[in-house]
């Protein structure tokens, strides 16, 4: 057995902060040393350099913290998402300017009360042209929500997060895809970007999985790093954008090949003439096969199931 006086020799354990004696550097010189100390100390802590770094917004502003905010863009997402669980996605984009069909139909009656006051206005026969565009694509926002709610009831429920939808966390097609995954009680992404004038995420991402993106390269790297599918719906130049980066990836085969779904046939043999960039030569003929069409929701979900079951895969691995 131990001694007894040995036990009794041993030092208490120590506070985990506080001391009996302040250290040196614990307190400032004395001013009895050096009257001016005071405004000497003063400029020192003052200084923006004494400022550490993790609490210095302006530096980590600045360029020379580039490299640091891209890496903290990246992470924080990345940690979220693996925190929840989520290990794939399908992605869906889409116009921002395409809403449900009732919320296009208010903007016809609008523009038709103004033009009975200014007939011969051609802004407004422009928009009224424009906006019965924008309902005829309507459409397209019901196919978006369907489409997101098929995805969102697969698996083992809603809780199952290995597959869920994502998008840019915006309006129009971006918004019909995360309500309609909501709508099934699914956990949905959005990734927003920030921009120069003021934007806001679309209701429907789930509040936890929504992110805000300052760099375009590390937000188009979260779509494509946990993607199974994309899915892209009539739209502008977001839209192209993301479309044509993937089919590059897949083209150079940079990425593992995934299905490319163009929803609205119509629309976007109108949009881009993929027989004419084979004919000129600028794509080979076998670049036509990265995409196919679909119109209708439930031809989207059968369709990329059927692409997986071709290679001998499942969508959900």
């Amino acid at each position: 057995m131990p001694r007894k006086n040995f036990l009794l020799s041993i030092p208490k354990p120590p506070h985990s902060i506080k001391r009996k004696e302040a250290l040196p550097w614990q307190k400032p010189k004395p001013i009895s040393e050096d009257p001016a100390i005071e405004n000497k100390l003063d400029a020192i802590m003052t200084n923006r350099s004494y400022v550490p770094a993790i609490e210095d917004i302006d530096f980590l502003k600045g360029p020379n913290a580039r490299g640091i905010r891209l890496q903290l863009d990246y992470l924080k997402p990345q940690v979220l998402l693996n925190k929840h669980g989520i290990e794939h996605t399908i992605v869906v984009f889409g116009s921002t300017r395409i809403v449900e069909p009732q919320g296009a139909q208010d903007r016809i009656d609008s523009l038709k009360i103004q033009l009975e006051q200014k007939p011969q206005n051609k802004r407004l026969i422009k928009k009224l042209a424009v906006a019965k565009r924008i309902q005829h694509n309507s459409q397209y926002y019901l196919v978006a929500r369907e489409f997101a709610g098929l995805v969102g009831k697969s698996g083992n429920g809603p809780n199952d997060s290995q597959l869920v939808i994502m998008t840019g966390g915006g309006p129009g097609i971006m918004e019909a895809a995360n309500r309609g995954a909501a709508e099934a009680q699914a956990e949905t992404v959005g990734l927003n970007i920030t921009l120069p004038n003021e934007q806001f995420p679309n209701p429907y991402v789930t509040p936890e999985l929504c992110f805000q993106f300052h760099y375009f390269a590390i937000r188009k790297l979260h779509f494509v790093l946990r993607a199974r599918a994309l899915v892209a719906f009539p739209g502008g130049y977001g839209t192209l954008d993301e479309l044509f980066e993937t089919l590059t990836l897949i083209q150079t085969r940079k990425i593992t090949p995934m299905p490319v779904v163009l929803v609205g046939q119509s629309f976007w043999q109108k949009a881009v003439d993929i027989d004419f960039l084979v004919d000129e030569g600028v794509i080979d003929e076998e670049d036509r096969d990265l995409f196919w069409y679909a119109e209708t929701a439930e031809d989207i979900w059968l369709s990329i199931n059927k692409w997986y079951a071709d290679k001998g895969e499942s969508l959900q691995p």
